[in-house]
């Protein structure tokens, strides 16, 4: 997975196209659908009528990605992470949120995020990281049908097409925890990488939750996974994991999702060659690791 490489050549050389055009790729990627309950997804700032020539994709909108967004006068900017995720009580520059709301508004720069749909998509995060670590026998990790269910399993959409929370594989053979940490890693270009579990345990089944992806750990144990990749976890999900003998490689939240916003920004890109596509070339992991 290397990472994209921008194609913000000059707005001479690129024609507007129907916002709505683009909105209609993005939900067939990321069918909003799918989506959690809690999440806050679609067009979130912005005017789906309007015509747009620039689109930035990112994992996280901050003052950096706005900055970058405004120089290059984006038209709307795809990012991963919603803003405003909660609800805010003003949108004005005494407040984070809502100050960087104002000024994509002020510029009018549309946001658009499908975050959890694009995290369980049949083309998602985790699925790509099962593609992307070659898994064989590719299946949803988390969905609320009881384990055995067979009625369950016959409406299952084949491997490589299946919709929902997580993902997990067989690898073509056996590696070790920390060969598999390293392969991760390296595959997004991540600067660090931390495990749980015994470095030398041998790993062929794989659970895959980007992000924030914990709270997947027991669905990881029901499908039989021998390690689980994910973002982060916290503290006492990492005492569980390792009490039940499941390893867990932390590639840290931004490296288990950034990269697939920068595939993202290729893919848009190939159906839609009148935009001028880029993925941010300002965004950054806001965590250093130190060397001691």
């Amino acid at each position: 997975m290397k990472p994209s490489k921008p194609n913000h050549t000059g707005a001479s050389e690129h024609t507007d196209v129907a916002m709505q055009d683009l909105l209609d790729s993005l939900g067939r990627i990321a069918p909003l659908r799918l989506a959690e309950d809690w999440d806050n997804v679609g067009l979130l700032v912005g005017d789906s009528s309007s015509r747009i020539r620039s689109v930035m994709t990112c994992l996280t909108i901050d003052e950096d990605v706005v900055a970058e967004a405004i120089r290059h006068q984006a038209d709307l900017i795809v990012a991963h992470h919603p803003i405003p995720f909660r609800p805010v009580d003003r949108i004005s520059d005494d407040h984070r949120t809502g100050k960087l709301v104002w000024q994509l508004a002020s510029h009018g720069i549309a946001v658009y995020s499908a975050h959890t749909a694009f995290d369980s998509s049949a083309d998602g995060i985790n699925q790509r990281w099962a593609l992307a670590l070659e898994c064989q026998e590719v299946g949803v990790l988390m969905d609320d049908s009881p384990p055995g269910d067979q009625a369950q399993a016959e409406s299952d959409p084949p491997a490589g097409t299946c919709e929902g929370g997580g993902r997990f594989g067989t690898l073509a053979a056996k590696v070790s925890l920390q060969d598999l940490a390293i392969r991760a890693a390296t595959l997004v270009h991540g600067e660090s990488v931390r495990i749980v579990g015994d470095s030398a345990t041998e790993i062929q089944v794989v659970g895959f939750a980007c992000g924030s992806g914990g709270s997947f750990l027991e669905a990881a144990d029901r499908r039989g996974c021998h390690a689980l990749v994910t973002g982060e976890a916290t503290f006492h999900t990492c005492l569980e994991a390792r009490a039940m003998g499941i390893g867990m490689v932390l590639l840290g939240h931004f490296w288990s999702e950034r990269f697939a916003m920068e595939q993202l920004a290729d893919q848009l890109a190939q159906s839609h060659p009148a935009l001028n596509l880029w993925a941010s070339r300002a965004e950054r992991d806001p965590i250093r690791s130190l060397q001691l």
